[in-house]
C-alpha cells in the first residue's frame, strides 16, 4: 500500500530530460521541477488513514473480526449486544492509528528539521536567506564550510586562493577520501560573487540519473566575444548529501528533490512486517481453520436440520473467541513496552526506537550486514609502522626517528639531499640519511594541502606568512594521507606550503625546503598508486617519488628480499600498508619523458593508455625506501562486539564503498578474519578496456561461471556441505557508462544468483568492496530472497540508507557522518558496540516475551471456546452462549489482562548472562520459543483445563443454572491467574501486583454480577471446595510436569541460572 501511495504522489511525473538551466534565473525553466524536501514518511496526508487501515486489515485475524462485527448488524446472527464485538475491534484499531500517527509525527519533525536549514541565496537585490525545501533549480546558493550541500549543484566560484576546494562525500558513497572539486574557469575569474548575475550564461546538463560518479555537461557565456564554452565533468559538480571541507563555495543548482543523485540512490521507506507477525498471522488461519471445523461438526450432529446454513453461521459467531481479538491488542502493546524498555538501558545510552513494530526482529537475526567507514571504524588514521628492511620503528620508538631527522639537519654540512646522490647507489648510507630520504620522501609525495586558519590570536594571512602551526589545518582526499604527513610533522619534518606547482618544507632547524612540482600522477583505483615528480630549489636534483599498494609495488621496485614477508606481516596486523620508493632523474631524463607525456595527453585515441605507457617507461628500477603502516582506528569494542555475533550464530557481511585493499585491512583489523581463516578474492572486472563494455557478453558470464565453481571447490575441497574457514571478498568495481552500475550485479547477481549465495553463504563472513548505495541494497534483497533469513543492515551515512531500509531490520549510528542513516533507520544507537546488547538481551527478550504472551492469549481464548463446545454439545448442540454480557468482556481484560500482560517483563536469564553466554542467541533463530510444536502444546493444555472446568461445574452443581456459571467461570479465572504463575520464569513486583488486582477486581465485581452469578451461593462453603478442587484438577498436574521436566530435561538457559 505504502507504495502505491507513492505512485499516487508520483502522478504525473515526465520522463526525465537534459534540462538548460539559466545562472540565477529560476523562471526560464524549460519545465517544471519537483520541490527540494526530503521525504522519509510512509505516508502523507491522505494517504494515512487509507494505508494504515489496509496495513491492518491484511492480517487475517482482522479482516475476520470485521465481518465478525458487521455481521451483528443482522438479527437472525446477533448473539449479544453490538459493543461486545466492535469495542474490542475500535481499541485494537485505535491503538495501531495513535501509534503510527506519533511515528508519522516524529518522521515529519526529523525531514522538517532538515528541510528548514537555511542557507544564502544570491540575487538581484543581494543575498537572501532561504530554507532548503525553497531552493529552486536555477539558484546561485552560498554554501559555507562544513556546510552540507543542499541540491545537485555546479560548483561555480570558491573563495580559496589555489581556485579548488575539497568535498567530503562519506554520506553519498561511504568513501572517507575528500574529493577535490574544481569550479568553473569563466566564473571563477570574475571579480565579485554577485558578477555571476551580470553575464548572461547557462549550463547544459544530461538528465537526471543515478550515476554518481560520473556528469556530462557544458557551460556557456553568450554575453563574450567569442562566446565561452567549457565542457563540464564529475570534477565541478556538488552532490547533495556532500559537505564541503575548505572555502566557502558557490554553485546553480541543477537537480532538487527526487532528482538529487543520492535521492535517486535512496530506496523508498517501507512498511516493514515482522516474521513474528507472520507467524502469528499463520497461526490464527489455522484457528480459523479449527473454529469451521467445530462449527460443521455441531451442525452435522444435528443432522443439518432445518436452517443449517445459519446454524453454521451461528456456531462461527459462538466459537469466535477461539481467534482472540486481544491478540493484536496484547502484542502491540508489547512492542511499546519493549521499545521504552531499550531506550532506558543505561548500558546503551542514546538509543532511539524509530519503529516499534519489529523489536522481535532483533531476536532473530541470521545475517549481519554493516558499513565500515564510520560504523566499524572512527575514521581516525594512527601511523603505527615505519619499516626500513633492516630495521623497523614502532609508535614506541619515533623518538630514534626525530632524533635521526634533528641530526641530519642540524650538521654543519649541506644535507644530503643537497648533494650528488649518485654515491647514495654505491656506497652503503648511515642509517640517519636512510631515515632522512624516507621521511622525505613520505613529506613530498601526496595530495595534501595546508590551509591556515585565524585563531583568535593571528589572523588568517599572518598564519599563512608565518607558517604558524597552531592554525595550520591539513587538507587531503585521504585521511591516509594527512595521518602520514602529520607524523612527518612530528618527526621534524613540517609541510608548511603548497599550491598547484610548489611544496615547502621547514626542516628542524626552522630552515624552510622549496621544492617546485614538475608533474603529479594521482591515485586511481586500476593503478593503486600515486607518484610525484618534484626539483630540489637549493640543488636543482629532479627526483620521482612513488608509493602504492605492495602488489604493484613490487614489480617496480629493485629486487629486495623483505619487501614481501614484511608487507604480510603488516597487513596480518591490520594495517594499511604503503610502498615508497624514489628514483632520481637527470634533467635530459625528464625532459625527454615530458616531451613524450605531454604527446601522450594530447592523444585523442587511446589517450589513457598512451599516457600509462609513458608513466609506466619511469616505474622501472626504483629504490625501495620503506614500508608504512597506517591504522583506521576501530570504533570502541568492535571486536569483542563482532566476536559475540559470530558465537551467536550471526554470520557477519561487511559492504563498503572503499577500496579491496582498504576492507581487507579493517576486516583483520576488526577480527572479522582470524588468522587461521583464507581469504578468497572474487574479481570480475580485470582491467579498465572489460569494464568499458556496453553490457556483459557471453565469455563474461562464462568467466564468472567457471570464478564461482572453482572459488567453491577451493573453498571446500571434497565436500559440500561442510562450511568451509574462509572469507569471501567480492570486489564490485564500477564503469565509466552510465548504462551499466557494475558488471558484477549485472552479471554475477542476474544470472548466477544461485551459484554465487550458495558460494557467499557457505563463509563465516563476506566483504563486498566499492559497493553503490543502490548495490548495498540489492545484496540485501538478494540474501533473504535465497536464504530466507532474517538480516539486520548497520550504517552510518547517507549511502547505507538503501541498504537500512531494504533490511529486515535497520540499525542507524549517529556518528560524524550525520543522521541521514539514523533517522531513516528503525533502531538508531550511538555507538557499533551497543549492537550486541541490543540484539543479544533486548531483541532475545523482545522475541521470547512476544511468543510467550501470544501462544498464552491464544490459550486463554481456547480455553473459554472449548467450555463452550462441552456446553453445547451436553445441551443438545444449542447455538446459545454460556457466558453473556460483561463476563464476555471482562474475561479478556479486568480480570486476567493485567497478569498475562505482565508476561512482557518476563526473563529467562539477566542480561549479563545473556551477553556473556551469546550461544543462547542461536536456540532463537531455529523458532523454537514460537513453533507448530510449541502451538499443539499449548492447545492441548487448553483443550484439558477447558474440559476439565466444564465437566467439573456440571458434575457438581446442585439445582440452579446459574450455578453452573458461578463455579466455571470462577475457576477459568483461577485458572489463568495460576497459568500465569506457572509460565513465569523470573518474578516482578509487578507481576505479583498484576496477579493481586486482578484476583481482588474478580472478588470485588461479583457483587455487581447478580445478573449472572447468584450472590448468595459463592459465599457458601459448598461453592469454595467445588472451585478448589475444579482448579487443583486443571492446574496440578501441569506444575507437576513442569517440575519433572526442569529435573530431568532443563532448557539450556536453566542451566546458567542454577
Amino acid at each position: 500500500m505504502c507504495r502505491c501511495c507513492e505512485c499516487l504522489r508520483c502522478c504525473g511525473r515526465r520522463e526525465p530530460r537534459p534540462r538548460t538551466v539559466w545562472l540565477g534565473h529560476p523562471e526560464k525553466r524549460e519545465q517544471r521541477y519537483p520541490r527540494n524536501v526530503i521525504n522519509n514518511q510512509k505516508y502523507n496526508f491522505f494517504t494515512f488513514l487509507p494505508g494504515v487501515l489496509f496495513n491492518q486489515f491484511k492480517y487475517f485475524f482482522n479482516l475476520y473480526f470485521l465481518l465478525l462485527a458487521c455481521s451483528q448488524f443482522v438479527v437472525e446472527m446477533r448473539l449479544g449486544a453490538l459493543y461486545t464485538y466492535w469495542v474490542p475491534l475500535g481499541f485494537v484499531l485505535a491503538v495501531t492509528v495513535i501509534r503510527e500517527a506519533a511515528e508519522e509525527i516524529r518522521c515529519y519533525m526529523r525531514d522538517k528539521e532538515v528541510n528548514s536549514q537555511i542557507y544564502s541565496k544570491l540575487t538581484a537585490r543581494g543575498t537572501v536567506k532561504v530554507k532548503s525545501s525553497n531552493i529552486q533549480v536555477g539558484d546561485l546558493i552560498i554554501v559555507e564550510k562544513n556546510q552540507r550541500v543542499p541540491a545537485d549543484m555546479i560548483f561555480l566560484r570558491t573563495s580559496e586562493k589555489n581556485g579548488s576546494c575539497f568535498l567530503r562525500t562519506d554520506q553519498l558513497d561511504g568513501e572517507t577520501d575528500w574529493k577535490l572539486r574544481l569550479p568553473v574557469t569563466c566564473t571563477q575569474r570574475l571579480p565579485t560573487a554577485s558578477d555571476l548575475l551580470q553575464i548572461r550564461s547557462y549550463v547544459y546538463a544530461e538528465e537526471p540519473n543515478i550515476d554518481i560518479h560520473n556528469f556530462v555537461g557544458t557551460f556557456t557565456r553568450e554575453d563574450s566575444d567569442p562566446p565561452v564554452n567549457e565542457s563540464l565533468s564529475i570534477e565541478n559538480t556538488l552532490w547533495a548529501s556532500t559537505v564541503i571541507a575548505s572555502g566557502t563555495v558557490v554553485g546553480v543548482v541543477l537537480y532538487t528533490g527526487r532528482e538529487l543523485r543520492s535521492v535517486m540512490n535512496t530506496s523508498n521507506p517501507r512498511s516493514k512486517i515482522g516474521l513474528f507477525d507472520l507467524e502469528v498471522n499463520c497461526l490464527t488461519k489455522i484457528l480459523f481453520g479449527a473454529l469451521v471445523v467445530v462449527s460443521l461438526v455441531m451442525v452435522a450432529l444435528q443432522h443439518f436440520a432445518g436452517r443449517w446454513y445459519l446454524q453454521i453461521i451461528r456456531f462461527l459467531l459462538l466459537f469466535s473467541n477461539i481467534i482472540p481479538i486481544s491478540l493484536r491488542v496484547n502484542l502491540d502493546m508489547g512492542k511499546i513496552v519493549y521499545s521504552w524498555v531499550i531506550r532506558r538501558d543505561s548500558k546503551i545510552p542514546g538509543t532511539v526506537v524509530r519503529s516499534s513494530t519489529i523489536p522481535e526482529q532483533l531476536g532473530r537475526i541470521s545475517y549481519l550486514l554493516t558499513d565500515k567507514t564510520g560504523t566499524l571504524t572512527q575514521n581516525e588514521m594512527v601511523f603505527k609502522r615505519l619499516h626500513l628492511g633492516t630495521v623497523a620503528y614502532g609508535l614506541d620508538s619515533m623518538d630514534e626517528v626525530q632524533s635521526h631527522i634533528f641530526s641530519i639537519y642540524t650538521q654543519p654540512q649541506e644535507p644530503p639531499a643537497v648533494k650528488g646522490l649518485s654515491l647514495a647507489t654505491k656506497v652503503r648510507r648511515t642509517m640517519s640519511s636512510r631515515v632522512h630520504e624516507a621521511v622525505k620522501a613520505i613529506a613530498l609525495c601526496h595530495n595534501v594541502t595546508p590551509v591556515y586558519e585565524s585563531n583568535g590570536v593571528t589572523d588568517q594571512a599572518e598564519a599563512e606568512r608565518h607558517y604558524e602551526d597552531s592554525c595550520r589545518v591539513y587538507q587531503a582526499s585521504s585521511p591516509d594521507e594527512v595521518a602520514l604527513v602529520q607524523w612527518t610533522e612530528s618527526v621534524g619534518l613540517t609541510l608548511v606550503g603548497r599550491d598547484q606547482s610548489s611544496v615547502q618544507l621547514r626542516s628542524p632547524g626552522g630552515h624552510i625546503l622549496n621544492f617546485s612540482i614538475l608533474q603529479i600522477f594521482p591515485f586511481t583505483y586500476e593503478s593503486k598508486r600515486m607518484g610525484i615528480i618534484v626539483r630540489d630549489e637549493s640543488s636543482g636534483e629532479i627526483t620521482f617519488y612513488m608509493k602504492g599498494a605492495d602488489v604493484v609495488m613490487a614489480g617496480i621496485v629493485q629486487y629486495n628480499d623483505w619487501l614481501e614477508e614484511e608487507c604480510g606481516n603488516m597487513a596480518r596486523e591490520g594495517l594499511r600498508v604503503l610502498v615508497v620508493a624514489k628514483k632520481s632523474l637527470t634533467e635530459e631524463q625528464y625532459q625527454d619523458f615530458e616531451a613524450r607525456y605531454v604527446q601522450a595527453k594530447l592523444s585523442v585515441h587511446d589517450r589513457s593508455l598512451k599516457v600509462a605507457t609513458v608513466i609506466e617507461s619511469l616505474e622501472m628500477e626504483m629504490e625501495l625506501l620503506c614500508l608504512t603502516g597506517v591504522e583506521d582506528q576501530l570504533q570502541t569494542d568492535v571486536r569483542p562486539t563482532l566476536e559475540t555475533l559470530r558465537n551467536a550464530g550471526i554470520k557477519v557481511w561487511m559492504l563498503t564503498g572503499d577500496k579491496l585493499e582498504t576492507a581487507t585491512c579493517t576486516a583483520k583489523n576488526a577480527h572479522l578474519v582470524t588468522r587461521t581463516q583464507d581469504i578468497h578474492i572474487f574479481r570480475l572486472v580485470s582491467n579498465s578496456h572489460r569494464a568499458s563494455l556496453k553490457g556483459p557478453r557471453l565469455w563474461d558470464r562464462r568467466a564468472v561461471r567457471s570464478q564461482l565453481i572453482s572459488s567453491r571447490h577451493a573453498a571446500c575441497p571434497g565436500c559440500v556441505t561442510f562450511v568451509p574457514s574462509g572469507i569471501l571478498c567480492c570486489f564490485l568495481t564500477p564503469v565509466k557508462h552510465a548504462l551499466l552500475s557494475c558488471i558484477l550485479p549485472q552479471v554475477c547477481l542476474k544470472y548466477y544468483e544461485y551459484e554465487f549465495m550458495e558460494l557467499a553463504c557457505q563463509c563465516p563472513a563476506v566483504v563486498c568492496c566499492r559497493c553503490a548505495p543502490t548495490q548495498k541494497a540489492q545484496i540485501v534483497r538478494l540474501l533473504q530472497e535465497r536464504t530466507g533469513k532474517l538480516t539486520c543492515a548497520v550504517g552510518d551515512g547517507g549511502n547505507d540508507v538503501s541498504m537500512i531500509q531494504e533490511a529486515d531490520c535497520g540499525v542507524g549510528v549517529e556518528g560524524k557522518e550525520g543522521k541521514q542513516a539514523s533517522l531513516a533507520a528503525d533502531f538508531s544507537i550511538t555507538q557499533f558496540k551497543h549492537l550486541g546488547r541490543l540484539l543479544m538481551v533486548h531483541g532475545r527478550n523482545s522475541y521470547k516475551r512476544s511468543a510467550a504472551l501470544s501462544q498464552f492469549v491464544i490459550h486463554r481464548s481456547l480455553c473459554i471456546s472449548t467450555m463452550q463446545a462441552v456446553f453445547s454439545s451436553v445441551f443438545y448442540f444449542a447455538s446459545v452462549p454460556l457466558y453473556q454480557g460483561f463476563l464476555i468482556i471482562g474475561y479478556s481484560t479486568i480480570y486476567t489482562m493485567f497478569p498475562v500482560f505482565s508476561l512482557v517483563l518476563d526473563k529467562d536469564v539477566k542480561s549479563e548472562v545473556a551477553m556473556l553466554y551469546p550461544e543462547l542467541y542461536k536456540d532463537l533463530l531455529k523458532g523454537r520459543p514460537l513453533s507448530y510444536k510449541t502451538f499443539l502444546i499449548w492447545v492441548l493444555i487448553s483443550i484439558y483445563q477447558g474440559s476439565i472446568i466444564m465437566y467439573g461445574a456440571l458434575l457438581l452443581f446442585e439445582s440452579e443454572f446459574v450455578h453452573i456459571v458461578a463455579i466455571s467461570f470462577t475457576s477459568l479465572i483461577l485458572t489463568e491467574l495460576l497459568m500465569v504463575a506457572l509460565t513465569i520464569q523470573t518474578w516482578h513486583w509487578l507481576m505479583i501486583v498484576a496477579e493481586l488486582l486482578s484476583l481482588s477486581c474478580y472478588i470485588a465485581s461479583l457483587v455487581f454480577l447478580h445478573e449472572f452469578i447468584d450472590v448468595y451461593f459463592i459465599a457458601t462453603l459448598s461453592f469454595l471446595w467445588k472451585v478448589t478442587v475444579i482448579t487443583l484438577v486443571s492446574c496440578l498436574p501441569l506444575y507437576v510436569l513442569k517440575y519433572l521436566r526442569r529435573r530431568f530435561s532443563p532448557p539450556s538457559y536453566s542451566k546458567l541460572t542454577s
